[in-house]
């Protein structure tokens, strides 16, 4: 009987050819790249990727579509399947390498930002990643200043990671087909990192607070966190708003009250 998809683990799996092999040559794997894939499904992508790897991590919850996969693809030496949440699961533990993991993954919309930190917090063994997000999510990760989709997200993920959106893709080429269009979305983490965060915690902090409410201006939304006269002393307007404010100018302001003390 045919795995039917599970709505509690966000599942769309992948079928359409064409589309699955212009994600493979977009991800680029060469032999002997060491790549992790999240959600592999049904191996839409998996085959395509152990055979251009070698060998292949894969990180599955769903323990139903373990064996189907593993009868699918054979070789388990080749093919390590890690039965497990991928919210959970340690990337560490598969490299003692800094910047040698390629992520790959059809993430869950249902989860897919907490996911998406959750990866962001592990980036120092990561060399790239490659994911399939709802369409409007990686919209607002590549978005610029000044428009309305520009965000904590945007900000967050710009801060850390050059990002890409390489393609759309449209709901048919999923089953069951979902309601949304779909992006896939490159990652390439600032190496060394752009930006320099001297408290990577308070600069989430601040962000979130920004864009909190972001009618309000910078003065408002930041009362209380930063002073009026670190914002005019970082270069910023205290009467502007949180989507006019460049991600380099967050992350100035945030290395400003680190050394200033206000994070104290």
């Amino acid at each position: 009987m045919a795995h039917q998809a599970r709505k509690r683990f966000g599942q769309n799996f992948l079928h359409d050819p064409q589309v699955i092999q212009r994600l493979l040559a977009a991800v680029a794997v060469q032999p002997g790249d060491q790549v992790v894939e999240i959600g592999p499904g049904q191996g839409a992508l998996t085959a395509g990727l152990l055979e251009q790897a070698g060998r292949l991590d894969v990180i599955e919850i769903d323990r139903d579509l373990i064996e189907p996969l593993r009868r699918r693809l054979g070789d388990s030496a080749r093919l390590q399947i890690h039965q497990g949440d991928a919210l959970d699961f340690d990337l560490r533990a598969l490299t003692s390498t800094p910047a040698s993991l390629r992520i790959v993954g059809n993430l869950p919309y249902n989860i897919s930002t907490p996911l998406l930190f959750h990866l962001l917090d592990q980036l120092e063994v990561i060399r790239d990643l490659h994911l399939m997000l709802q369409r409007e999510v990686v919209e607002r990760i590549v978005a610029l200043p000044g428009t309305k989709i520009y965000g904590r997200l945007s900000v967050m993920v710009q801060a850390r990671c050059a990002a890409t959106e390489l393609m759309r893709i449209g709901p048919g080429a999923f089953k069951p087909v979902p309601k949304v269009d779909s992006a896939f979305l490159r990652l390439i983490p600032w190496c060394p990192p752009r930006y320099g965060l001297a408290d990577p915690a308070f600069h989430a902090r601040l962000v979130a607070a920004a864009f909190s409410q972001r009618r309000k201006t910078l003065r408002n939304s930041l009362a209380g966190l930063i002073p009026t006269e670190l914002l005019e002393q970082a270069g910023l307007d205290p009467q502007a708003r949180a989507e006019e404010i460049g991600v380099a100018d967050y992350a100035r302001l945030a290395n400003l009250a680190a050394a200033s003390g206000v994070t104290a």
